[in-house]
């Protein structure tokens, strides 16, 4: 996995290649084992290499014969399979150059043979234009900006503001969104003028513009399919052990993180069967609060499979110690709690000597495991409603007038996923795929373990675990009260132990507890911060820091999230020492 970067330049301009060079070492933490540069006087790319496959001869760029270069952030999963439909001969191992043939082969429908997580640029000099592809799920992520100067691109918004070519300034509507959602939608980031490019989308940049755009979908489109529970079952075992066998092609030690859950449960019970050799897994737990610490079943889990397990405990002094350096490396803000605990753990990997992570992120939207799907599949007359109805900040009054508007990005996505014949279970796991999937939860997957020089592979996220899950019927989704049906029966027949069965009582992590405590103290100086109160009123953000609820607590995490976030990444200011140090300097 690496960090990616380039420039084109308008109207026969010159590029300062020092720009470029700026890039790289903003991303040098996503590419520890080199760096490489293609500068041409109106085009520069560059890569920093985190080494996974083919070590010895995989640097990039990559060149093909027809002189295209490539750069790319990327695992191909099918690059053995690539290879095979191809009778000329590769000049290096590497699972992205058989992207560059298919790019001379297929020309901007080169992507649709990929199968894997990818950002790729391809400068081809023969059509003097820039070519960038995203994988269908947005598993990695990619930036870009234009000026009447030039077009840059990179994998991290930071980069392209450490080289000047966007600054600080902030969509005060974006902020909102993220404040009520914990994420933010569409192709807009917080950062004026600052773009993503949407999951399996492909841009075409000549003469510095973007002359054509087309997109490749992660799900499979119509009506639920027509299966028996039997032959849903056989297609499911099939699928789940394709996908989990090529996600582990790597050429250095690979583990995952192992939560107790249904989902990373399954993922281990697949690599212990395809391994020879114990499986190393990762688990974080919580002591001496109110939520479920599940790491005993973790472990009873890892045990009946054989598997090697090392726990991290994340308390209350990690909290505030490390809340600070986890909002420092989230430069596309999502202020899911769940970053606390990935960033930790991705730490304990790396120091066990662990490069590649496989977790079990994607397998609630793909098997509709969230309690919200089975509202939104009644009707509104028998209490269904639309997800994320209600926003975090709605009822705890803290905000400036009322926050209108943060609804759009998700009402237009609800719209645009109602495709005919999809059922209401498919439109609601369409619109989190569209962007609850790429922006929060695989952005923090992307950004903690990235941190770490450690690299995320999702299995649930998959062509061929999407084709057979996203088409099951909705009563092989959700039966007797309970979603990802049929993979717990696929898990019950395997690993009984597991109680796939069980209630499912969500992942949470403490931050209300832990901010209660605190609150008198904490309140004040969340308060103060300049990006609070350019939203909030001071004095009822103190008050919502000395109040109970389960409401009120999710409240202060954002808000206390946001005002770091804005104190690191907007007044650039240093974020040292704990929480309380971080923010008392910003006053």
């Amino acid at each position: 996995m690496c960090g990616i970067a380039g420039v084109m330049a308008r109207n026969g301009g010159r590029l300062d290649r020092s720009a470029l060079r700026t890039m790289t070492t903003a991303m040098a933490h996503r590419g520890p084992d080199g760096q490489g540069e293609y500068v041409l006087p109106g085009v520069a790319l560059a890569q920093t290499r985190l080494a996974i496959i083919d070590l010895e001869t995989g640097d990039q760029p990559l060149f093909e014969p027809g002189g295209a270069v490539l750069v790319a952030n990327a695992e191909i999963y099918n690059y053995l399979e690539l290879r095979g439909t191809f009778d000329g001969p590769f000049a290096t191992n590497s699972d992205c150059e058989p992207a560059l043939h298919l790019f001379r082969r297929d020309g901007l429908d080169f992507a649709e043979g990929l199968r894997g997580m990818y950002a790729i640029a391809i400068y081809d000099p023969q059509e003097e234009q820039l070519v960038l592809a995203r994988d269908p799920f947005g598993i990695k992520p990619l930036y870009y900006m234009q000026r009447e100067d030039c077009f840059a691109f990179a994998s991290e918004p930071q980069a392209l503001i450490a080289a000047g070519f966007a600054d600080r300034a902030i969509e005060r509507s974006v902020c909102k969104e993220l404040l009520q959602l914990q994420y933010t939608t569409g192709d807009g980031t917080i950062f004026s003028g600052i773009h993503r490019v949407l999951p399996g989308e492909t841009l075409v940049v000549r003469d510095g513009s973007i002359v054509d755009r087309r997109r490749r979908s992660a799900l499979p489109m119509g009506a639920p399919a027509v299966w028996t529970e039997a032959e849903a079952q056989e297609k499911l075992d099939r699928a789940l052990r394709d996908s989990v066998l090529v996600h582990q092609r790597s050429d250095v030690p690979y583990g995952m993180f192992l939560s107790g859950g249904i989902d990373s449960t399954v993922v281990l019970s697949l690599m212990a069967e395809l391994n020879d050799r114990p499986v190393q897994a990762f688990t974080a737990g919580f002591s001496g609060t109110d939520v479920a610490d599940e790491r005993v079943h973790a472990r009873a889990v890892a045990d009946a499979l054989g598997a090697e397990i090392s726990e991290v405990e994340f308390g209350e002094t990690d909290f505030w110690q490390l809340l600070p350096e986890i909002v420092g490396v989230l430069d596309d803000p999502t202020a899911d709690y769940a970053v606390l605990p990935t960033y930790k753990l991705a730490g304990l990997a790396k120091a066990n000597g662990i490069t590649v992570i496989l977790s079990g992120e994607g397998g609630d939207e793909m098997f509709a495991g969230y309690g919200r799907y089975r509202s939104a599949m009644r009707p509104i007359w028998l209490g269904g409603r639309n997800m994320r109805s209600r926003g975090i900040l709605d009822g705890v009054g803290v905000l400036r007038g009322p926050a209108r508007g943060w609804r759009d990005g998700l009402a237009a996505a609800e719209m645009r996923e109602s495709q005919e014949g999809r059922s209401r279970l498919q439109v609601a796991q369409a619109v989190d795929c569209a962007d609850w999937l790429p922006n929060d939860l695989l952005t923090k997957l992307d950004r903690c373990l990235m941190a770490h020089g450690v690299e995320g592979r999702t299995p649930f996220l998959d062509p061929a675990i999407a084709d057979v899950a996203f088409r099951l019927p909705d009563a092989l989704k959700v039966c007797k009260g309970q979603g990802k049906w049929l993979l717990r029966r696929w898990l019950d027949e395997r690993l009984p132990m597991a109680r796939p069965f069980s209630k499912k009582r969500g992942f949470t992590v403490p931050v209300a507890e832990w901010i209660l405590r605190r609150g008198d103290t904490l309140g004040p100086l969340v308060a103060a911060q300049q990006g609070v109160v350019e939203l909030c009123e001071p004095a009822d953000v103190e008050a919502l820091y000395l109040s109970r609820g389960k409401r009120v607590g999710f409240a202060a995490w954002a808000l206390l999230f946001y005002a770091l976030w804005h104190h690191r990444h907007v007044l650039q200011q240093p974020l040292g020492g704990d929480v309380f140090e971080t923010l008392g300097d910003g006053q």
